[in-house]
């Protein structure tokens, strides 16, 4: 069901200043409704091409069809598992066979996948066209919308193709995340708890203390927890554009994530569930280095397992996660740099974690040898 609150609150404007591009970002109930002027407003090209899933078009399309005056979308499939260059070559194709030129747009209307991907080819076709986020899951709403990561993965690891491109507007509407399955929704929350893990304990608490009324899908609910994780990500992306510094603490448990997502060739884990278990991982490696204290990492324990339960590992072996963390972009000369955090609300990035300390870690959240 989609939540419809009698007075929807007043949109959020978050401006995000990259050196690259400077774009806002605009949070509030039924903006799906306002995208066609709102595009306009900002000077988007006349010619639009939305790109979304098959799913995702069946839900919500008509409506984002009558906002933006007619849109003949390209769907492709969604799905870690899907997104790679084979996908993208369909966007292109699509493209190319609609003479698609500079003075052209890509929308993406999706979820984590379909951006990155539709991303990918926004920044690729005709060496970069003008690109618009409406994101439709929780997860693409906190974070991958914004930051202009873009990209595919590689059989050997994932996000390894890509390049950075800010999109010109993110719009989001947290009254699309109604149509969202439980777990789907869950999974972008263990995303809002990575932003409150890595920059603010009040944002920690507030997923805690108002979990009911957020997965209610309460607009009152998510303004305040969508608003805060995308002011977050909007400075951090501001100050640290291409990941050089600052951007990095981000990565908060996708490194040990990546490798689950890896190793069980996208197919097993959402990626907030992969991000959920690193994020254990790395809280572990932190409390055996005394870096972070046993009720703070108890704490983040307590807050993930109350969403619910995340799939199984025990049969996932910590030797093939070793090996899949060699093939992470986050190796730099050799050296594994590695996002642990030492409050909540605060983090540090290593690169000493040996091969011995990480597999005990691994095993601590119930993998195998």
């Amino acid at each position: 069901m989609l939540f419809y609150h009698p007075h929807l609150m007043d949109p959020v404007r978050i401006n995000v200043p990259t050196p690259s591009r400077a774009y806002a970002v605009t949070i509030g109930g039924g903006a799906l409704d306002r995208v066609g002027p709102m595009l306009d407003e900002i000077g988007t090209p006349a010619r639009r091409f939305v790109v979304s899933s098959p799913l995702v078009w069946r839900l919500h399309g008509p409506q984002f069809a009558r906002a933006v005056g007619g849109a003949e979308p390209i769907l492709v499939p969604d799905g870690e598992r899907f997104k790679q260059l084979s996908t993208v070559s369909r966007i292109y194709d699509a493209l190319v066979r609609a003479s698609a030129d500079r003075a052209s747009a890509i929308i993406t209307f999706g979820g984590g996948v379909i951006g990155d991907m539709a991303g990918f080819a926004a920044a690729s076709y005709l060496r970069g066209i003008a690109l618009v986020h409406v994101p439709t899951t929780l997860l693409a709403q906190v974070d991958s919308a914004i930051g202009g990561k873009v990209g595919v993965n590689h059989p050997l690891g994932k996000n390894l193709i890509g390049a950075f491109y800010q999109p010109h507007a993110v719009i989001i509407d947290p009254l699309v995340l109604g149509t969202l399955s439980r777990r789907e929704f869950r999974a972008g929350l263990y995303e809002v708890i990575k932003y409150g893990m890595t920059s603010s304990a009040s944002l920690f608490a507030r997923v805690a203390r108002e979990r009911k009324a957020i997965f209610a899908r309460s607009e009152d609910a998510l303004m305040p927890i969508i608003t805060e994780a995308c002011r977050i990500k909007g400075d951090i992306v501001a100050a640290d554009e291409h990941e050089a510094g600052q951007r990095r603490i981000l990565n908060f448990g996708h490194t040990a994530g990546h490798a689950l997502e890896a190793i069980t060739r996208f197919r097993r884990f959402r990626h907030g569930e992969a991000v959920g278990y690193g994020m254990l991982v790395a809280a572990e490696l932190a409390r055996a280095r005394g870096a972070l204290a046993e009720q703070d990492q108890q704490a983040l324990a307590d807050l993930i397992a109350s969403l619910g339960p995340l799939p199984p590992i025990a049969d996932l072996s910590a030797s093939d996660m070793l090996e899949a963390m060699k093939h992470d972009k986050k190796v730099v000369a050799g050296r594994l740099h590695f996002v642990l955090p030492i409050a909540i609300g605060a983090t540090t990035i290593v690169d000493d974690v040996k091969e011995g300390e990480l597999r005990s870690a691994l095993k601590s959240i119930g993998a195998g040898n």
